[in-house]
């Protein structure tokens, strides 16, 4: 697991503001906001992302049946709060063996869900296939949201994006066929506005996929 902030766009070293620079650097991809150390899950971790969190932190609220919160983490600093986070549930897929969802809220430019669903840029406008009616619909805090899928993404996942609260929400699941999880209304929580019933969310393994 690593223990220092990371580029969200790359997961390359990134350098702390300076004399030079008054933000985070990556190499590669010049002012960034860092991707934190990844947390492993538990219900004190999400509070400590809900805490400092800027956007949504959206969870399948109940979650599916036999599925788990596996991780959570977030890309912002001290002094500008999460402007990125991402959480991680894993469960039964639904057709047969184990299924993998990250669901990224981020602002434009931030570049985590991007990283994420295996494709260049960072925001997923020029890969949706909004040509259609969108492929999936959330509930996201008691409104509908239309998801598209997301092209040209890695064959062993299916990604879906729209916009929820005026900022980008990604779903990227593993395996690919297990997109079918999206095609059910899902209702997402922003966890932020969550109750004591959080206290309650069951927790599994930390998902490698928040690690990628």
């Amino acid at each position: 697991m690593r223990g220092e902030p990371s580029c969200p766009k790359c997961g390359g070293r990134v350098r702390a503001p300076g004399l030079f620079s008054d933000s985070w650097q990556c190499d590669v991809h010049g002012a960034v906001h860092p991707l934190q150390p990844v947390i492993p899950p538990s219900v004190e971790a999400l509070g400590v992302v809900t805490h400092r969190s800027q956007v949504p932190v959206w969870m399948p609220w109940p979650l599916p049946v036999g599925w788990l919160f596996t991780g959570v983490a977030y890309a912002g600093d001290d002094r500008s709060g999460g402007r990125a986070a991402v959480v991680a549930c894993s469960g039964p897929a639904p057709l047969g063996g184990v299924g993998e969802l990250l669901l990224i809220a981020e602002e434009p430019g931030v570049g985590l869900g991007a990283r994420y669903a295996g494709i260049d840029g960072v925001d997923p406008g020029p890969q949706m296939c909004t040509g259609t009616r969108p492929q999936s619909k959330v509930l996201a805090a008691g409104r509908p949201t239309p998801l598209w899928h997301v092209g040209d993404v890695p064959e062993d996942r299916a990604v879906f994006a729209g916009e929820a609260r005026g900022l980008w929400l990604w779903a990227v699941v593993w395996p690919e066929k297990s997109g079918l999880l999206m095609y059910d209304e899902l209702v997402l929580t922003d966890l932020r506005e969550a109750g004591s019933e959080v206290e309650l969310l069951p927790c599994g393994a930390l998902s490698p996929r928040l690690l990628d």
